[in-house]
């Protein structure tokens, strides 16, 4: 689609709107929303008049997706094969198990809390270390 085209670098942001991503990310806003049902690991915090807010590791995940199908070629069913392959090889970095913990947030003037998802916590500091390893 966009081959070679670079993305735009993420902001300093906890949430973005569906349109803010659809523009990160280099695909359309109906697209994401289909990939919210074929990857379960893409769950936007739904609030009022179910307006999608997405944080930062579902951004690089909608990226890797992207990637997949995109630039690598893989179907919907062998992208979704790839990302549960990596995540069990991510389960366990440097001979430590990653333990979740409780981690909480609140949407900026909504007041909802939030539960984090573990995966999603440890996929983004697997993705800090590499970056910080380079």
């Amino acid at each position: 689609m966009s081959q070679g085209i670079p993305l735009p670098p993420i902001p300093a942001k906890r949430y973005f709107t569906i349109g803010e991503v659809a523009q990160l990310c280099g695909v359309k806003p109906h697209v994401l929303r289909y990939w919210e049902q074929e990857f379960t690991h893409l769950r936007p915090v739904k609030r009022r008049g179910n307006r999608r807010y997405y944080q930062h590791h579902e951004l690089l995940m909608i990226r890797r997706i992207r990637e997949l199908l995109y630039d690598q070629g893989f179907t919907i069913q062998g992208a979704r094969a790839r990302l549960r392959e990596a995540g069990a090889e991510e389960s366990d970095v440097d001979g430590f198990e990653l333990v979740s913990a409780d981690w909480h947030d609140q949407v900026p003037g909504e007041g909802a809390v939030l539960a984090l998802d573990s995966l999603a916590v440890r996929q983004e500091l697997l993705q800090i270390r590499e970056l910080l390893s380079v």
